[in-house]
């Protein structure tokens, strides 16, 4: 079984599906993550990232697996390092790459083979995974995500002030909805769930429900 879970940045995505996944017993798996990852190898080469070959290139270059909740980019674990504010936003550039994404999607489809997954990105349902057994689409105020944004940021020891990350948030969502490749919207036969004023334990029981036939 596929369970997809798509939205904008800090709408609760990797919160609720690492939920899920852990809720039913399934696999998650974190395709921000590996955007990061291939990011995060563009800054450290460096790289320019309106460089399309360079990009397509170094995607792939890398080899991307999961372990654990731990996140390795050939072999080595980058966990932390694809959480910065660089890698967050060079990851939004590195996503609007056509060859990155088919390279990622790919490597997406391989890595739930035969498994029951559950994916999250702005692609999955739509692009990666449009024959998933259950779709939903998580958004949020833009205020709200970027203050979650921030917080996240906290937890790791980051202070970003909130009117940079609502900036950022801003400009992300623009490149995300009009990009050619894959561009960012709701699957019609998505559950959209907004989340502004909702905990991680609401959204959680609302996609569980809905999982298992309930109504939301």
């Amino acid at each position: 079984m596929i369970v997809t879970i798509d939205g904008p940045a800090g709408a609760g995505k990797s919160t609720a599906a690492r939920g899920l996944a852990a809720r039913l017993g399934f696999r998650f798996l974190d395709t921000g993550a590996m955007y990061r990852v291939v990011a995060l190898k563009c800054l450290q080469e460096p790289l320019d990232l309106n460089d399309e070959q360079a990009v397509a290139r170094a995607a792939r270059q890398v080899e991307i697996s999961f372990e654990n909740d731990r996140v390795f980019a050939n072999s080595v674990d980058v966990t932390a390092s694809i959480r910065t504010p660089a890698v967050t936003e060079a990851a939004s550039i590195v996503a609007a790459n056509e060859e990155v994404r088919k390279v990622l999607a790919r490597s997406q489809r391989k890595l739930a083979e035969g498994l029951d997954i559950v994916t999250e990105g702005r692609d999955q349902g739509t692009v990666v995974f449009p024959d998933a057994d259950r779709k939903f689409f998580l958004t949020a105020d833009p205020q709200q995500r970027a203050n979650r944004r921030q917080r996240e940021f906290q937890t790791q020891g980051t202070y970003v002030a909130v009117e940079e990350i609502f900036s950022q948030i801003r400009d992300r969502d623009h490149r995300d909805q009009t990009r050619q490749v894959a561009p960012l919207r709701a699957p019609e036969d998505a559950v959209r769930v907004d989340t502004s004023h909702m905990n991680a334990d609401e959204v959680l029981a609302v996609l569980v429900r809905a999982v298992q036939g309930e109504p939301t």
